[in-house]
């Protein structure tokens, strides 16, 4: 039976931790299997890319696979992915179409695809990757969604187990209050649901909060010998100060070669025997 890999909530606990020994294994050099020999895997971004593309492509190089790289809109058709759509618009070929016709040539489908930061109700559903697993007969990938980054939470769950084992974490609304005898500080910028889809404004909102949210040298003396994690690509000296992120306290790119340990062994998962 084809499996997806969508999101975490769709695995369980223990197929995530399977996940992430795999993946060590890889990364230690105790795992050389090349059982992507003859298959190639299509890789669809709509959006711009480098740790996932860059990533995605030397993981299925690595285990013997071929990486096709499609870009609707640039080097292929654009495409529609709504229901019942009267097509005379801008959009030159549905999904129905493009999935199985590339399922026909691949053994898998990742998929990089974006909020269009137009209809919140509608994009909160994951509309386009949602369209790919549904007509889909191959894995589709979520290389990241409007809501989801799977692939990345598996290498940040890899990097903290290697940097401080196990742990948990308590929620806070408390921006001083949060770094207090903390191991790990994740930074992320999320956008004010009010101002959805008006980046201006909701920049212009942000601004007066910069110095209060950025992290700085002063909120990571408050942790307990934490250490600094970001997916990447991140904006210097607005979401976190030169000395932060180039600190011995920062595993940003240990974080990010681990994108490719994880993918490799997502596809290994996938595609291995029997598969």
């Amino acid at each position: 039976m084809t499996r997806n890999f969508l999101r975490t909530s769709d695995w369980s606990r223990s197929e995530l931790q399977s996940l992430i020994e795999s993946a060590l294994r890889f990364k230690h050099g105790d795992d050389q299997a090349r059982m992507l020999e003859g298959r190639s895997i299509a890789l669809v971004f709509f959006n711009p890319s480098l740790r996932t593309r860059a990533s995605m492509q030397v993981g299925i190089f690595e285990l013997g696979g071929n990486a096709v790289v499609l870009e609707p809109g640039g080097t292929s058709w654009t495409l529609e992915h709504g229901d019942g759509m009267v097509m005379d618009g801008d959009k030159t070929e549905h999904v129905a179409e493009f999935v199985r016709v590339v399922g026909r040539y691949c053994s898998a489908i990742g998929v990089r695809t974006f909020a269009a930061l137009q209809n919140w109700e509608e994009e909160r559903q994951d509309p386009v990757l949602s369209a790919f697993a549904r007509y889909a007969d191959v894995p589709i990938i979520n290389l990241e969604s409007a809501m989801h980054h799977p692939c990345q939470a598996l290498a940040d769950m890899m990097t903290i187990r290697e940097k401080l084992g196990s742990g948990r974490k308590k929620v806070s609304n408390d921006i001083h209050a949060a770094f207090e005898g903390v191991q790990v500080v994740y930074a992320k910028s999320w956008g004010a649901s009010q101002f959805y889809g008006m980046n201006e404004k909701d920049v212009a909102e942000r601004a007066q909060y910069r110095r209060d949210w950025i992290v700085d040298a002063q909120k990571m003396a408050r942790t307990s010998d934490g250490i600094f994690m970001h997916c990447l690509p991140v904006r210097r000296n607005v979401i976190v100060t030169d000395g932060v992120i180039d600190s011995p306290a920062s595993v940003v790119i240990d974080e990010a070669e681990n994108r490719l340990h994880v993918q490799k062994a997502v596809l290994r998962e996938l595609l291995g025997e029997g598969n």
